[in-house]
């Protein structure tokens, strides 16, 4: 049974007093004289603890940055304009060992490249042999000397000569001559047959450049990583250190950066009429081009001088000895085939089938965004300089037409070729050409000159080609020719007389089916090279790549023509 209220409370009571008891019975045991409790001790305090100093930390920039000395000193200068306004991040070190970056030559897969630089075999223009293998340098280097060139020494400049050094080793005695850069082409000139390496970079057009071992690296396309004719270095070492200098640096350096190079093909007498009609009437429009098409497409620029205008109602072409022209408008297929870039209209058929057929052409063209010059609606439009970019060039195409006749020139009112007088080229084209220079536009020229059935120019011909390379064009070329013409440098422009025919149907003689297609390519603003391309007319229509037979037999003539 629970307990009752009266009993609770009296238990409690109870408690308290045995409490109080207990108490007592506590003090009455001990001495008057003691405390009633024991007092806590005093604790002596710990000494702070000394703190532990923390590690200074590494600071993060500058980095020690090695370069072994003989790179090209080309490509070092490069690193060191490159790095020019960074000199406080990357620092030399004391010694090899406190490098935290290493520069490397030949550095291997694991490194990561920095510096990529190219040179080029290169002869003369006027040599006939277009190809070296790379174990005849090598090879003619050690002393045993092998190749088209053997027993000739190989021309270096000082920096080239120790470039080559490290790929190759120390030339035998008598296997390289030293020649400053000023004067070694026309060392080379002088003592033809000859051959010599040059840094990409500084290629001029008197070279050609040979391809090695089947490739040249006029080729946009080259791979770089395995052409044998390469310095390379990357860089191996801290890891912050290398991200960093890649930001810095940007894209390896190099002496050769395809976003710099243009190729623009020139072409010569196009005329999509007579025989050529008849067979694209038979094989289709693009049939001219079957055996070119990788010729003309490859080029970043491709131009085409079509001397005929489109006419709606041209007739079928029927025969090979009319002289009064005209062409479907179907045919300009082939030239949406052969991506066309530009049409030089100098040409002195453009008006045979009247001003309507002309005015169709140039609303054909301008419907498909084919830029033209040279020709035009009328004489202002005829006479202005075309300009075409692509990368970092822009060309100004300058064009006339001083063979005629009258009745096929431009006037004020009405279509036609950009009119010009003979014996006057320079005075008339010279303040565009000069113009064009001071705006930093590469000035390409051509003329439709007066015919003439020679591999060699007329002497007027060759005065006014000359007078207007020195007022500053980087190309001149003549448009006329059915037979091809000789070449000539002036001051390092490029002159070619006459191309030939490029489709057109003179199957009449050898000289009319000989064609070059010349192959321009320009570096970072200049003119460096041009390769000629060498094309046989074949079915009244269709050029194809010569043998090496003809095209030595070929060359051998045009040289010889230009004198050399």
């Amino acid at each position: 049974m629970k307990p009752t209220t009266t009993s609770r409370r009296a238990l409690w009571l109870a408690s308290l007093i045995g409490l109080g008891l207990i108490a007592a019975s506590f003090a009455a045991c001990g001495s008057p004289t003691e405390p009633a409790f024991t007092p806590t001790p005093t604790r002596t305090p710990r000494p702070s603890p000394t703190p532990i100093p923390s590690p200074t930390p590494t600071p993060a920039w500058p980095v020690t940055l090695l370069v072994p000395e003989g790179p090209p000193a080309p490509a070092i200068g490069a690193l060191n304009t490159a790095l020019a306004d960074h000199t406080a991040l990357f620092v030399p070190p004391t010694s090899v060992e406190a490098a935290d970056i290493e520069v490397k030559l030949d550095p291997g897969p694991d490194a990561t490249p920095l510096i990529e630089w190219i040179y080029a075999v290169v002869a003369p223009f006027p040599t006939l042999t277009d190809e070296v293998a790379w174990a005849d340098v090598a090879s003619s280097w050690s002393g045993a000397p092998a190749g088209p060139f053997a027993e000739r020494p190989l021309l270096l400049t000082a920096d080239t000569a120790a470039a080559l050094t490290i790929l190759l080793g120390n030339p035998a005695p008598g296997a390289v001559e030293i020649v400053p850069a000023e004067e070694i082409a026309q060392r080379a000139w002088d003592n033809r047959p000859a051959w010599a390496v040059v840094p990409f970079d500084q290629l001029e057009p008197r070279w050609k450049v040979l391809r090695l071992d089947t490739v040249s690296v006029l080729d946009k396309d080259l791979d770089t990583a395995t052409y044998p004719l390469a310095i390379r270095l990357g860089m191996t070492g801290l890891e912050r250190g290398i991200a960093k200098l890649q930001e810095t640096v940007g894209a390896p350096l190099t002496n050769r950066d395809p976003d710099k190079m243009t190729v623009l093909l020139l072409t010569g007498v196009t005329a999509l009429t007579r025989g050529t009609g008849i067979r694209m009437d038979q094989h289709g429009v693009t049939y001219p081009a079957q055996d070119i098409r990788d010729w003309l497409l490859e080029a970043d620029v491709t131009h085409i001088s079509n001397e005929v205008s489109f006419a709606e109602n041209c007739p079928p072409p029927a025969n090979y000895t009319t002289m009064v022209f005209c062409s479907n408008p179907s045919y300009i297929g082939l030239l949406e085939d052969i991506d066309v870039d530009v049409v030089e209209l100098t040409g002195n058929h453009l008006l045979d089938w009247g001003l309507a057929a002309m005015e169709n052409s140039l609303r054909m063209y301008e419907e498909r965004d084919i830029p033209y010059y040279g020709g035009g609606w009328n004489m202002a439009q005829a006479q202005t300089p075309l300009t075409l970019t692509h990368g970092v060039h822009t060309f100004g195409f300058v064009g006339c037409n001083p063979a005629g006749p009258p009745e096929d020139w431009a006037t004020e009112e009405l279509a036609g070729s950009a009119p010009c007088n003979f014996g006057a080229l320079a005075e008339q084209l010279g303040p565009q050409i000069r113009q064009l220079r001071e705006q930093g536009i590469i000035p390409i020229v051509t003329l439709q000159y007066l015919e003439n059935p020679t591999y060699e120019p007329t002497g007027l011909q060759r005065i006014e080609f000359r007078a207007l390379a020195e007022t500053g064009a980087a190309i001149v070329s003549g448009s006329q020719a059915h037979q091809p013409q000789s070449f000539d440098f002036v001051d390092g422009t490029f002159i070619h007389y006459g191309l030939g025919n490029l489709f057109f149907d003179q199957m009449q003689a050898l000289e009319y089916r000989q064609e070059f297609l010349d192959r321009h390519v320009f570096y970072d603003g200049r003119h460096i090279s041009t390769e000629v391309l060498t094309a046989m007319l074949e079915d009244y229509a269709r050029p194809r790549p010569m043998t090496p037979g003809e095209r030595e037999a070929f060359l051998t003539t045009v040289f010889t023509a230009s004198g050399w």
